[in-house]
Formats: structure tokens, C-alpha cells, sequence
């Protein structure tokens, strides 16, 4: 989700380090066998840019995906109680797919390249899995759903089965895309950073097209054959936003794969070959459980926060859309145009989310840098809570004003339904980077491993994404339906996560980064 990434669900920043394991290699002796180490030149910029631009197309994609799905999975008829089990896959692969995607392509013997082989089968993954997404209502007609039933049980079917290909396919692609970067900056911090900031670029960039696409509701007009006697115009409306993503995942892909030039794995001398895989290894659930007794209180501090961070953000990462469609605008899935309005609307909230979020990535290194990263890291909970407890607000308003149901909602509502979704940005940078840091900083310290501190803190990620997948539906039934309830316990959960964070985290200072000559 992701996040997932989205990296567990979501893609997000995260230094490479050595490897996962938490006791460190002994020296290896010279192999006079081995072929020696050949210094190969710098790889430019240029070609770092396009590497990285794959993480535009999958974020765009992944963005198609927070705001589209949930409400299409309910035009197909599962029960808003149960959306969010759905929603599973990302925490979970996240969780198993990386740490095996990882493993297997630092091993990758291909003559094509460790990384490129597992980027190009991840991104046909994605292709195919979204073209099954948007055809499910077509598939579930071909197998015998019909109009007027308000569960079509085989469309669902085709539809979670392409949902979980994409999850799978999202961690497949961007797993080897961060190593392949890793392996071409030569563990040259410098450079590193350098490409780990234009992949978050991308990510940003993708975000912005991605959300920008879903707010449009006329692109069944451009692509007139996605309405069929199954797939009414919101269906055609997601189908053709599809393909434009497999459109826009293949140019991408084409640029990243096409800049490197990866030296094959049996090429390279042992010394070389040994050096480049621990660089990525992920830890595997084993290694980080058994590294557990080594952490100090601080590290579990972060380990908390980060829990209850996500407590908090995965009701509004999973219902947002929804949440404007069916409070703010007053529509329900499948019954007239308000509710596919106000997901429009939440679509564009979003993109103005990840135009703040941008903004933030660029000043977070100063805002770090000036009142420490925990401090930093515990307001922007202390804003994400005080935002949830905004759009319960704003959802109680609206009921009390009476248009639902009558008319469309006055201006001032939607703009402050837009306006929270915005501010939201800022939050949701600082949760994208500053616990990795911290993270690796205490990881480090201890002599574990940076791969280490990648499965550490995505154990934190994952947990919580699982508990409120299943929780969050059955507990929003429990108070009558509706999306508030959950926000109103990840309001909760952040607010007591910024807490934690002042307080017991110290403010820890992101130094000042050496320029790039």
C-alpha cells in the first residue's frame, strides 16, 4: 500500500546498507583464482535518472490504485465491512515477496543482469494484473453475473486475484530497482543519495499524474469501447485510466532498462560478486527476530512509533476516496453520479497531497537538521491526528447540514474535505523518511546491518496494515458503518505515536550533506 510504494503496499526511501545479517562476515582470504576487479567509470547522472524513472510508472499506477479501488470494489458488490480485507495483500508481501525478490536477484546469474530480469517480469506482472482489474466486471459477465444483481461474485473473484498479482508485482519491480541503483553508485554515498533522490522524485512525479487521472471522470469518452453491457461508465472511467498505465509502465520501463548496463554476476571476480550481494540483501523474517534481544530501548522506541504511525494511516489510506464519496458528497456505490463525483474529488485531494508531500521531501533534511529528527517526526503525528479528528468533523457537519441525500455539498465543505487531504502531505513525507533514517542510524550503530534495519522497520509496517485490514470494516460496522470510527482510532494512534516520539526519542540531527562537486 504499498505502502507498500509502494515498498510493504507503498515505495519509499531507504539507504542500502551491507548485509542483512546481524553478526558481521569474518575476513575472507585472497582467491588467487578469482579474476581481479576491474575499476569501471562512473556512471553519469543521466543514466541515474533513468534508471530511476521505472518508480514514476509503478507510482502511478499505485496511485490509480489508493483511489480508484476501494470504491470499485464496492460498485462490485463486497460489503464495505469487508473492503479492507482485501487490502491484506500489500502488508503481506511486503513482508515475504521483498525479502525473497531481494534475495533472489542478488543471485541472479542471467546474462541480462541481476536487477533487470526481476524489474521487466515485475512490470508485465503490473500490465497484466491491471488489465485483469479493469476487465473484471467483463470477466464476471463472460462467467455469468448479470445486471441488476448487487453481488457479482465472479467479477469479484477476477478482481482479487488481479488485486494480489499487483501488490506481488509492485514489490517485484521496486525491490530491484533500488538495487540496481545501489549497484551502479558503487557504494559512493554521495551518488547515492543522489539517486535515491530522484527515484523519490519519480515517486512524487508519479503520484501527481496518477491521482490527476483518477479525479477525471470523462476518459470513457477517449476510449468510447471500455463501456460495455457489464462495465457501466465509472467501470469504463477506471478501465481506460488502466490503460493508460500499462501504456505509461512500459515507456518507463523501457528508460530504466535500457540506461544500465548491468555486469552479469558470473563475470564478476568473487571478491566483487561477495561485495555487491550483501550490499542488498533483505533479512529474512528469521534474522530479524533473532536480532531482537540486541536492541536497545531507543530502537524499540521507534519500533512503537512506527506501529502506531501506521495504525493511523491505514484507515485514510483505505478508505479516503470512499470517505468523500459517501460523507461528503452523500453517494453510495452503483446509485447515481454523487458518489462517483466525490471520488473524483478525493482523487484530486489526493494529488494536491502529493504536490505538499514533495514540497516537505525537499525541506525535510532542514526541518531535521534544525529541531531533530524525532521531534519533527512527532508533530507531523500530532498533524495527522489533529486531520482525522478534521474529517470526522467535517463528515458530522455535513449529516447535520441536511443536503445529503438532496443536493450536491456546499463549497465550503468540499474545499475543507480538499483542504485536510492537502495538509495531509505533510505528515505523510515525514513518515516516508524520517523512521528509516533513524532506524538505520541505531541499526548501524549496533554493527547489525543496514539490510537489517529494511526488515526491522517493515515488521513495524506490516503488523499494524494487518490489524487494521481486518479490523477496520467489522469495527466500522460495529458503530453503524461509515469510515469514522477507524479514523477516529488512527487519530488516536498517531496522536499517542507524536507523543512517544517527543518525548523518548532523542532529537537526533541529520548532518549537513558534503555537496556534489
Amino acid at each position: 500500500m504499498g505502502p507498500t510504494g509502494r515498498e510493504s503496499g507503498r515505495g519509499w526511501p531507504i539507504s542500502r546498507g551491507r548485509s542483512g545479517c546481524y553478526s558481521p562476515p569474518l575476513p575472507r582470504p585472497p582467491n588467487p583464482s578469482s579474476r581481479p576487479a576491474v575499476a569501471r567509470p562512473k556512471v553519469s547522472k543521466r543514466v541515474l535518472l533513468r534508471v530511476a524513472s521505472v518508480a514514476c510508472g509503478i507510482q502511478f499506477g499505485w496511485a490509480l490504485q489508493l483511489s480508484l479501488l476501494t470504491p470499485y470494489v464496492q460498485e462490485l458488490g463486497i460489503p464495505h465491512a469487508w473492503a479492507s480485507v482485501i487490502w491484506l495483500c500489500g502488508p503481506l508481501s511486503g513482508l515475504f515477496v521483498q525479502p525473497l525478490v531481494g534475495h533472489s536477484s542478488d543471485r541472479c546469474k542471467s546474462k541480462y543482469g541481476r536487477r533487470r530480469p526481476f524489474i521487466v517480469a515485475g512490470a508485465v506482472a503490473i500490465a497484466i494484473s491491471v488489465l485483469v482489474i479493469g476487465h473484471a466486471a467483463d470477466i464476471g459477465w463472460a462467467f455469468g453475473d448479470r445486471e441488476g444483481r448487487r453481488i457479482k461474485p465472479r467479477a469479484i473473484v477476477a478482481f482479487v486475484l488481479g488485486f494480489w498479482i499487483l501488490d506481488v508485482a509492485n514489490n517485484m519491480t521496486q525491490g530491484p530497482c533500488r538495487a540496481l541503483l545501489a549497484d551502479l553508485t558503487e557504494n559512493d554515498n554521495r551518488r547515492t543519495r543522489v539517486a535515491n533522490g530522484y527515484f523519490s522524485l519519480f515517486m512524487a512525479v508519479g503520484n501527481i499524474l496518477g491521482y490527476a487521472t483518477g479525479s477525471y471522470n470523462g476518459w470513457y469518452k477517449v476510449f468510447p469501447f471500455t463501456k460495455t453491457v457489464a462495465c457501466n461508465v465509472e467501470c469504463a472511467n477506471l478501465k481506460s485510466a488502466f490503460y493508460i498505465d500499462v501504456v505509461f509502465i512500459a515507456i518507463t520501463t523501457i528508460l530504466s532498462i535500457s540506461a544500465a548496463h548491468e555486469v552479469p554476476l558470473g563475470s564478476l571476480s568473487a571478491s566483487d560478486a561477495h561485495g555487491q550481494s550483501s550490499g542488498t540483501d533483505e533479512a529474512f523474517l528469521t534474522e530479524i527476530l533473532g536480532t531482537f534481544k540486541y536492541f536497545p530501548g531507543s530502537v524499540w522506541m521507534i519500533l512503537l512509533v512506527t506501529a502506531l504511525t501506521w495504525i493511523g494511516w491505514f484507515p485514510f489510506i483505505l478508505f479516503d476516496t470512499d470517505w468523500m464519496g459517501r460523507e461528503i458528497y452523500g453517494g453510495e456505490p452503483n446509485q447515481g453520479a454523487s458518489y462517483s463525483a466525490g471520488v473524483s474529488m478525493g482523487a484530486l485531494g489526493l494529488m494536491l497531497n502529493s504536490v505538499f508531500l514533495g514540497i516537505t521531501s525537499v525541506l525535510m533534511e532542514k526541518l531535521c537538521r534544525k529541531w531533530g529528527a524525532g521531534f519533527v517526526w512527532g508533530i507531523s503525528n500530532i498533524i495527522m491526528a489533529i486531520c482525522f479528528l478534521a474529517m470526522i468533523a467535517t463528515s458530522f457537519v455535513a449529516y447535520h447540514i441536511g443536503y445529503i441525500g438532496h443536493e450536491q455539498p456546499p463549497a465550503g465543505i468540499v474545499i475543507a474535505a480538499v483542504l485536510i487531504f492537502t495538509i495531509l502531505g505533510i505528515p505523510l513525507a515525514i513518515t516516508y523518511s524520517v523512521p528509516y533514517a533513524l532506524i538505520s542510524i541505531r541499526i548501524e550503530s549496533l554493527g547489525l546491518g543496514q539490510g537489517l534495519s529494511l526488515g526491522v522497520l517493515n515488521l513495524a509496517i506490516v503488523i499494524p496494515q494487518v490489524i487494521v485490514s481486518v479490523g477496520s470494516g467489522p469495527w466500522d460496522q460495529l458503530f453503524g458503518g461509515g469510515n469514522s470510527p477507524a479514523l477516529a482510532v488512527g487519530a488516536a494512534a498517531g496522536f499517542i505515536g507524536g507523543i512517544v516520539a517527543i518525548l523518548a526519542i532523542p532529537r537526533t540531527r541529520i548532518q549537513k550533506p558534503i555537496p556534489l562537486p
